[in-house]
């Protein structure tokens, strides 16, 4: 443990003299590559619970230096115990941020081929027809939980519920939603501009600064966008609300001509789409109101 915090400085160091006394492009290259791998750890600290595992990590390094110059011998050994199998704990506890960063880095224009385009296939009656179905069940109050699938599969979800197959209707989403139906309980999934498979299970987001009046429904559109690029759209039971999941982020209290401006986002045809901003701040990021489902 002696010899790992030495070897830091002494290897700073030749950095550096290498870097002003013998300059490459490899050294330069070095420290691109690494300052854009600690900005993008920031940023997944900063985004995710992974600050507080990162604190305690950092306080082990910490101690293990501090009993290495106490030579706290039996205290030390422990200390190298826990942090020789670190990488496998690191592996363990942060398992939901590296399948999502790998399925980032898989859906990069680079591996893609250079293609951007959406997932969903164009069709100019398919927003129109969620808007729809969506309005009336927000006037009806009736519960909904809509989810659109992107570029990341969602196979294992849809074989949980039930396959639909059918093309996208505001009437037959509503009917899928209406109470005591079969299916109403649970996820409805979209694919290609297709109804996949109804009342699907999803996995609920476990983020502990999520409000806890959002129930089960809101917890697992937040779920499913945490691990995927999938969008979410809930129609609250209690409230009648519609807001919207993306990237583990809920946005809420959406009106019809912001829900028709995400809808076209999705699925606008390639050529004619647009960016959209986000939907209205109001309410984003800030969950409140009596949303049990």
């Amino acid at each position: 443990m002696h010899n790992f915090f030495e070897s830091i400085p002494q290897g700073i160091s030749t950095l550096f003299v290498n870097l002003f006394q013998q300059p490459d492009w490899r050294n330069y290259l070095d420290i691109i590559i690494t300052a854009v791998i600690i900005y993008e750890l920031i940023v997944l600290m900063i985004r995710t619970r992974s600050s507080a595992v990162i604190k305690g990590v950092l306080i082990l390094f910490f101690f293990a230096w501090i009993t290495d110059i106490l030579q706290l011998n039996v205290v030390n050994w422990l200390i190298q115990q826990v942090l020789n199998t670190g990488v496998i704990m690191l592996v363990i506890l942060f398992q939901p941020e590296l399948r999502r960063a790998l399925e980032q880095l898989g859906r990069t224009s680079f591996f893609t081929g250079g293609t951007a385009s959406h997932a969903n296939k164009y069709n100019s009656n398919i927003v129109p027809e969620l808007v729809q179905a969506m309005s009336d069940m927000s006037r009806k109050r009736i519960g909904a939980l809509i989810v659109v699938e992107r570029k990341t599969g969602l196979q294992e979800f849809a074989d949980t519920g039930t396959v639909v197959n059918a093309d996208i209707s505001a009437a037959l989403i509503e009917n899928i939603f209406e109470p005591n139906t079969p299916l109403h309980d649970g996820a409805l999934i979209i694919r290609e501009g297709k109804l996949l498979a109804a009342a699907c299970i999803l996995q609920l987001t476990n983020d502990p600064d999520l409000s806890r009046e959002l129930g089960t429904r809101h917890r697992a559109a937040i779920g499913i966008t945490e691990t995927s690029d999938a969008v979410s759209f809930i129609v609250s039971e209690e409230t009648g609300t519609i807001s919207m999941a993306k990237d583990g982020h809920i946005t809420r209290y959406l009106d019809l001509p912001a829900l028709t401006k995400q809808l076209k986002s999705i699925f606008e045809a390639p050529g004619a789409a647009k960016h959209v901003a986000e939907a209205p701040s109001e309410g984003e990021n800030t969950p409140k109101g009596d949303e049990a489902q």
